[in-house]
């Protein structure tokens, strides 16, 4: 049982030199914080932030999560103030362990090689799953762009069938019988999320240097589009819709952050950058820290105008930027607006795309996932297989896909990643104290405990459904963990002679079979 927690020495952890198995260090610190934001701005803000605020209810008119109202903002200091503590763990063990593959390479070196696996496999949560749920979105302001031009896509070419099949719209579900069939079954496929995803993918491929360029001008045209709906919006407030501030008591603020703790998810996609990044363990914590705070301050202004421009009961929709905008009389603002949500979300796309394979990546050069995963390009040093494998999946999923069904498993997945990074940083501050760490979280013993109390309440506030869902998927991991990746990890040497090499120090069997 103990080999199954056995913890792989942090000198094993450090990225191989400059061999077909690295990655090109070219990033600095200001192309983390670009990354950040580009990261976590995106869905979450443009689109969960409305049922947030209004709720969510049922095809029966059951309510399903009550919505914070005005007190919205609350959410996302409670939020802001969470994702803080996780990522000051993140600083730490991001500085200390600079190789791709983030939660997963810290929880290897801290809490053992089958927490190490259960992590890499919930991180398949936060970035592949959770980027189906952006690509949907995608898509959605994507056709409404189209429409303020004229242009109208058949909605069967724009609507996935999971959408339709669990939708409370009866026009939605009307296309289950009017729409085309295929071997007697509706044809409800999204093409402009399958195809999104798709171009992203092929950027990737193209190199970290370029990828990071192209995020950079994504993030200032979407900052620009939220300048502008802020500078629009805080001169149409009307302070009677601050009235009620909290119409669902503390319960609405609570469930409102759990549905809008989507908008928070990509700040840790920073440290998937590390082994790409210059000097990492000065502009790692720089890149999480500064990104993180940079996104909680323009949230917080987004959420107090939004809510004061129209009354929070009408913001339950998919573009609620856009749909206040147009309720106030600035139609021509809300497609601006709709334009930077394109482009926001495309950011997002990117990163996740981006961070995904690496996780795999890392895996696989561990043993734990097969060695195939773990090709590099020799030009661009890329992980190209990873990179188109995690493209096509994601891109098939996003074509039938539901956005609103990914949203509560990629946040239990997320906060779960969250919750095992503090542990983590606690476990390594006791077995190995005299470690050089070139950024130290102040008040550990406060910040981490306070960081897994904060996300697992969070965690309290999604629905059970979520809950039986995310254990479904932890225990298909085991099973894949034990089947191949116990088997095959680098970790543990193979018999000899009827023996093992069990005298050997790990690092120094991880050279004999290099």
């Amino acid at each position: 049982m103990s080999r199954l927690f056995a913890r792989k020495p942090i000198e094993d952890l450090q990225p191989p030199g400059s061999d077909a198995r690295s990655l090109k260090r070219v990033l600095g610190a200001g192309d983390l914080v670009m990354l950040a934001i580009g990261a976590v701005i995106g869905a979450g803000i443009f689109g969960a932030i409305g049922t947030a605020a209004a709720g969510q209810v049922g095809p029966n008119g059951a309510v399903i999560r009550y919505g914070a109202g005005p007190a919205l903002i609350l959410s996302f200091i409670m939020l802001g103030g969470a994702c803080a503590l996780a990522a000051l763990c993140y600083a730490e063990l991001a500085a200390m362990i600079p190789q791709a593959g983030s939660a997963y390479a810290y929880s290897y070196a801290t809490l053992g090689e089958l927490v190490a696996w259960i992590i890499g496999w919930d991180l398949i949560l936060e970035y592949a799953v959770g980027n189906v749920a952006v690509a949907i979105s995608w898509g959605d302001y994507f056709t409404t762009l189209l429409r303020g031009v004229g242009v109208g896509l058949p909605i069967w070419l724009t609507t996935g069938y999971r959408t339709a099949l669990l939708s409370s719209n009866p026009d939605l579900r009307g296309l289950l019988d009017t729409a085309p069939q295929l071997a007697g079954m509706p044809l409800l496929v999204n093409l402009p999320a399958c195809g999104i995803v798709l171009l992203v993918t092929w950027l990737l491929l193209r190199g970290a240097r370029e990828s990071s360029t192209a995020n950079n001008v994504m993030v200032v045209v979407k900052l620009l589009a939220l300048g502008l709906f802020i500078a629009v919006g805080v001169m149409n407030i009307d302070l009677s819709n601050y009235t009620p501030f909290a119409p669902n008591g503390f319960i609405g603020i609570h469930q409102g952050a759990a549905i809008v703790f989507f908008a928070y998810i990509g700040f840790d996609a920073v440290s998937t950058a590390a082994e790409e990044t210059k000097n990492p363990q000065r502009n790692l914590p720089i890149g999480i820290l500064g990104g993180l705070a940079v996104c909680t301050v323009i949230y917080v202004l987004v959420g107090a105008v939004l809510t004061g421009m129209v009354p929070y009961e009408q913001l339950g929709v998919a573009d609620p930027l856009a749909r206040a905008l147009e309720l106030t009389g600035y139609s021509g603002v809300g497609w601006l607006v709709a334009f930077g949500a394109v482009v926001s979300m495309s950011a997002v796309l990117l990163v996740f795309q981006y961070g995904q394979p690496r996780i795999f990546f890392s895996m696989a050069r561990d043993g734990l996932l097969p060695a195939w995963a773990a090709r590099v390009d020799p030009k661009t040093r890329v992980p190209y297989v990873t990179t188109l494998v995690t493209g096509v999946i994601v891109a098939a999923a996003s074509l039938i896909g539901d956005a609103a069904e990914t949203f509560d498993l990629t946040n239990i997945g997320t906060l779960f990643a969250f919750v095992l990074v503090c542990a983590g940083v606690l476990v390594l501050r006791v077995k190995e104290p005299n470690r050089p760490r070139p950024f130290k979280v102040p008040f550990i013993w406060i910040v981490a405990p306070l960081g897994v109390a904060a996300c697992l309440f969070v965690m309290v506030g999604l629905p059970r459904q979520a809950w039986e869902r995310f254990g479904l998927w932890l225990v298909i991991g085991a099973a894949i963990y034990l089947l191949y990746g116990y088997r095959h990890s680098r970790l543990r040497p193979p018999p000899v002679l009827g023996r093992t090499l069990r005298s050997a120090p790990t690092s120094a069997w991880s050279k004999m079979k290099d």
